[in-house]
């Protein structure tokens, strides 16, 4: 690489950095204290109920308005308060019983200081694209393996398939060992690439976001699967094919592992597999 354009770089890597840097002073010096063993459960939780509030909104809403209907997967299907609660209530219990004290105990083991520079911009998306990508392959074969063993399905993950018509709640709705499966898929991955702080908290609020779009039951103009192109990411109506059939669509956001090996069983409309 010449000189000229390793100077270009720099530069480009510099830019990126300052861009980030006053969002991170402010994430680190604000009244927020991310690095209290309070926060992770906080952050998780608010995060996803925020994500889920609107499509429960929406769900209640839906059946006195015809427009929205157009947009859901079973236009006649809206959860019941009976289904609703016991999704939430599990979340809960589950992070404060069992999330909280694990992350107190990390946190006492492992305490970590917040390096005072930002990341990159680019070194930022990049750690997110990986990581998403890492968990896509990992969710992909424990999904396979929690499906064709019976023992594992029966044990761990039915609980996650008792509602066949997804929704927004229910997205978090399973097994303590799922949980802290998926939970540990992410520790793995973002201690590998040594993300920096604030791409991990940018990786999970992505991360929470695409998990409750896939389970909402709305597939939008909008939804993320139309933004990505060539069918490479698989969605809403993606996902919602798996809770109806059980035997495809096993990896949680792309689709090219369910491509590669014969499990992908929804082709959407103009694109040629």
């Amino acid at each position: 690489m010449s000189s000229h354009n390793s100077s270009e770089l720099q530069v480009l890597c510099s830019s990126g950095q300052l861009l980030l840097q006053p969002l991170w002073d402010r994430l680190r010096t604000s009244k927020v204290p991310i690095q209290s063993p309070f926060f992770p459960v906080i952050f998780a939780i608010v995060t996803y109920l925020g994500f889920c509030l609107p499509f429960v909104v929406l769900d209640f809403l839906s059946p006195w308005v015809p427009a929205l209907r157009r947009f859901k997967i079973h236009p006649d299907f809206s959860p019941s308060v009976q289904q609703l609660l016991p999704c939430l209530g599990q979340t809960l219990y589950q992070h404060l019983v069992f999330v909280f004290p694990v992350t107190l105990l990390h946190w006492l083991c492992s305490p970590s200081l917040l390096p005072p520079e930002a990341p990159e911009l680019l070194q930022l998306l990049r750690d997110v694209l990986l990581c998403l990508l890492l968990f896509d392959g990992e969710f992909f074969v424990w999904h396979v393996l929690h499906h064709k063993v019976p023992w594992l399905y029966r044990a761990f993950h039915k609980v996650h398939h008792q509602n066949p018509a997804p929704f927004a709640l229910a997205t978090q709705y399973m097994s303590l060992w799922e949980l802290f499966s998926l939970g540990f898929f992410d520790m793995v991955n973002i201690t590998l690439l040594r993300s920096h702080p604030l791409t991990v908290l940018t990786f999970h609020v992505l991360n929470i976001w695409l998990s409750v779009e896939d389970h909402s039951g709305y597939d939008f103009p909008w939804s993320t699967h139309r933004l990505v192109p060539f069918g490479w990411y698989g969605g809403v109506a993606h996902h919602d094919l798996h809770h109806s059939q059980f035997n495809c669509n096993f990896a949680p956001y792309f689709t090219h592992w369910d491509r590669i090996l014969g499990t992908c069983g929804l082709h959407p409309p103009g694109v040629q597999w």
